[in-house]
């Protein structure tokens, strides 16, 4: 089953499903071309799950445990210039890519605990995560007036843009359009495209360039923004974060089409992921002075995007909580408020 060459052997000349992608030399068996095949049959479901499965342990569950110091503890190493947005990467191990939607991933959470200095017992973790940070930075650089307006009243932003984009009252919209609406949402943020949008959710081209138009009709802020910043980028050759963070980007004038499609999708995104990396660095920097001044004992242990994780006794949770929000949500003043979700447990997949 790991073999591409086999597997698609068994798909194509055993089972006689339908080729749908050819690389240089071979049939794709891709997870896009899995998920399409599903449809007809069910063994390109069982081998989507099958790599899932394979490879969270291949990843996690065989090495961590060989990176266990004799302390009990694992430490990653953080980088500072290697991710071209501003944010942190972490490496051996990569500590911020631990899955956590699927159960299998949080059953892989479940592992990292709250480790107590010998003698002191009761210590938990303490997470605090910032919600929609992009959404909210994109409101912000955008100003655009449906947006803004979404997050300042506090409603459910994906029910509101579905509204928007389906011409309906928020209490008509279905789940599925609220899917199809976070999808745009966070999707426009990343340069997403009518073709992309299209694959996405196996609807007709046409149909996601419907949804995307409508989508742009109703925020024009947001639209603005992306030919502004496409624009602006072409013509000093950077894109930077609202506190000054610059990528450049020479690829914008590649002769290469797909080249140039790529960066100008950069170019939308990098402001947004730019501004919520120096966010949460911010707020680092201030927690880092601020919790020894204060007197806990507890300390800030990892930071994965836009949620940063504490160790501390029980008895401090309730005022390191206070304190991590009240840090997080004031480490900017936006058009938006900044909000924080804390939770805290024995384990990091309880503190979610």
């Amino acid at each position: 089953v790991g073999s591409p060459a086999q597997l698609a052997q068994v798909l194509f000349e055993d089972l006689k499903l339908p080729i749908l992608k050819k690389n240089k030399n071979s049939i794709s068996t891709d997870h896009e071309v899995l998920e399409k095949l599903a449809e007809e049959h069910p063994l390109p479901r069982a081998i989507i799950e099958y790599r899932t499965v394979a490879k969270l342990k291949s990843t996690y569950l065989d090495t961590i445990p060989t990176l266990i110091g004799a302390d009990g503890r694992i430490r990653t190493t953080f980088h500072q210039a290697m991710a071209a947005t501003g944010r942190l990467s972490s490496t051996n191990p990569n500590l911020q890519n631990i899955p956590i939607r699927t159960e299998l991933g949080k059953q892989i959470r479940r592992a990292f605990v709250a480790r107590a200095e010998p003698g002191k017992e009761g210590w938990v973790l303490v997470s605090a995560d910032y919600s929609q940070v992009e959404l909210r930075i994109l409101a912000h650089i955008s100003a655009d007036e449906g947006l803004i307006k979404a997050f300042t009243e506090d409603t459910d932003v994906h029910v509101r843009t579905a509204a928007e984009v389906f011409g309906i009252k928020p209490e008509d919209v279905t789940r599925q359009q609220r899917s199809v609406a976070k999808m745009v949402n966070y999707g426009i943020a990343y340069g997403l495209s009518p073709h992309g949008l299209s694959t996405r959710l196996n609807i007709p081209l046409e149909e996601s360039k419907g949804i995307i138009d409508a989508y742009f009709a109703r925020f024009p802020g947001i639209n603005r923004y992306v030919e502004d910043t496409i624009a602006t980028a072409r013509r000093t050759g950077y894109v930077e974060s609202i506190f000054g963070r610059r990528r450049y980007m020479p690829d914008l004038v590649s002769r290469n089409r797909q080249v140039s499609m790529a960066a100008e999708r950069a170019a939308i995104n990098m402001p947004i992921q730019g501004t919520a990396a120096d966010l949460v660095k911010r707020a680092m920097l201030v927690l880092d002075r601020r919790i020894p001044e204060e007197k806990f004992e507890g300390r800030m242990l990892l930071q994965v995007h836009d949620e940063l994780l504490f160790e501390c006794p029980a008895s401090e949770a309730d005022r390191l909580s206070a304190l991590a929000k009240e840090v997080m949500t004031g480490a900017a003043q936006l058009k938006v408020p900044l909000v924080v979700d804390v939770g805290r447990g024995r384990s990091w997949a309880d503190a979610h």
